[in-house]
């Protein structure tokens, strides 16, 4: 996988509640002496929903703040659990705060600030016993080396992405933790962008952690020097932050638009940051280009729209001309990386006039080169689709099959339902309804189910 978890689906063809840890509860209604909307008190079912809307757009915002209090990931992670479990009795008697994220973070921070308070008194109470092993290169005492990068990088969460890619780390360990620390993407939305189960990630987040507690890395903000060392990393938790609200997992929306402003922001941030990087310029041209369909992906009863059926008036135009200017950049000056390929490919779709002149074989081409830069099964897919618009789907299913046969997209849900599309288009119906059926059956989003659920009932004549 190059070190990076393939996302995105055939288109053409925050996480849950935070656990709740036990802690210092004591005084938490006036955590931070915040105004609250409700004068005496919320029913639970308010309050509940209040909190798990925080968990959605707050977490990664209190957890950036408070671990540059706690200098330590783990105790910040735990730190901001506790505080939304303070919440939750907090909020029932006093009410919901107007301002949730301030709350939240100042309860999670005085925790942090205690928590180190203790430890400090700890340590100078009780004599060092044996001699502490040195940390690994990179790694700082908790606390030092935060004013270093701080100034240059502009904003916390941005930090703290910057922070969780240490490169002790695995690559996909990197990725990983990052998007359910500092994102509060789920084990399983981080499971299916990397194509693997559920438990294997639960595992892989555990190791993870667990090295960052052996190896003594401390949280430390890197310095201007080491940014681009940990750049490719940063960009794929963007990325993939991005694809995951673009088409949520789950759920009866088609678009998490929290976890799609989300990464809309930080992508302009890098950009600001570092904007001689092409990298980084693809990458926020092709966020923007793809984004700039959201209004048509869905009709307004919430059904998917696939981009043959898309009403394009309806596209951003602003977003495709900014989009479409910073290709040039991207492209510019060697050989170009996955995401200015990409960010190319989603231009050609929206500068098309319609679906039926789109451009289909330069499209095959861009493809060829971004399986040179990434060799993904993922985009192996997406360029089967591609050659099936541009020779036929007789050429496409060829493709597909070899990618069955490879078994690494066992599990991933466009693999049958780009296969059932072009035995449905080739009169095919019997096969193309086992395959829209096995689609189905590693489909959770209710929009995606909805359509195949459409389909199949077309290639059969009857329901399910």
């Amino acid at each position: 996988m190059s070190g990076s978890p393939p996302s995105g689906g055939p288109e053409s063809g925050g996480g849950g509640e935070p656990e709740a840890r036990a802690g210092n509860q004591a005084d938490a209604g006036n955590e931070a002496g915040a105004e609250h909307e409700t004068g005496a008190g919320a029913q639970p079912g308010t309050v509940s929903a209040a909190i798990a809307d925080a968990h959605r757009r707050e977490w990664a915002f209190v957890l950036a703040a408070t671990a540059r209090v706690a200098g330590d990931l783990d105790l910040a992670e735990e730190c901001v659990q506790d505080a939304y479990a303070a919440a939750l009795s907090a909020w029932t008697r006093q009410g919901i705060p107007r301002n949730t994220g301030a709350w939240l973070t100042t309860a999670a921070r005085r925790r942090a600030i205690d928590a180190k308070r203790r430890d400090a008194v700890l340590r100078a109470k009780l004599p060092l016993l044996i001699e502490p092993d040195p940390p690994v290169a990179g790694s700082a005492p908790p606390g030092e080396g935060a004013a270093e990068g701080g100034e240059v990088i502009p904003d916390d969460r941005l930090r703290l992405i910057f922070t969780c890619c240490h490169p002790a780390l695995a690559r996909e360990a990197q990725v990983a933790l990052t998007l359910r620390l500092v994102c509060g993407l789920t084990t399983v939305e981080i499971a299916q962008a990397f194509l693997v189960t559920e438990p294997t990630m639960a595992a892989r987040v555990t190791r993870a952690k667990k090295k960052i507690s052996a190896a003594r890395i401390a949280y430390r903000v890197p310095a201007p020097a080491e940014l681009p060392d940990r750049l490719d990393a940063v960009l794929t938790v963007v990325h993939l932050l991005y694809t995951t609200g673009h088409t949520a997992p789950g759920g009866e929306n088609l678009v998490r638009a929290d976890l799609v402003d989300r990464a809309i922001a930080l992508a302009r941030m890098l950009r600001t940051l570092m904007p001689d990087e092409r990298e980084v310029t693809g990458l926020l041209a092709l966020i923007l280009l793809t984004d700039a369909r959201r209004a048509a992906r869905a009709d307004p009863r919430g059904r998917l729209l696939l981009l043959e059926e898309q009403d394009r008036s309806l596209w951003d135009q602003a977003m495709i001309a900014e989009g479409t200017a910073l290709i040039a950049s991207a492209l510019r000056g060697g050989r170009p990386g996955r995401f200015a390929l990409q960010a190319g490919i989603a231009a050609l779709h929206a500068e098309a006039p319609s679906y039926a002149q789109t451009d289909w074989p330069q499209i095959v081409t861009l493809y060829d080169l971004l399986l040179l830069a990434w060799s993904s099964p993922v985009v192996a897919l997406n360029r089967a689709v591609a050659v099936a618009m541009a020779q036929g789907p007789a050429a496409g299913l060829a493709q597909i099959g070899e990618l069955e046969a490879d078994g690494r997209l066992g599990a991933y849900r466009y693999l049958p339902a780009a296969k059932a599309d072009l035995l449905r288009r080739l009169g095919q119906r019997e096969a193309a309804a086992q395959a829209y059926r096995a689609a189905l059956a590693l489909t959770d989003n209710t929009a995606e189910r909805d359509f195949l659920a459409r389909r199949l009932t077309e290639v059969t004549g009857a329901p399910g």
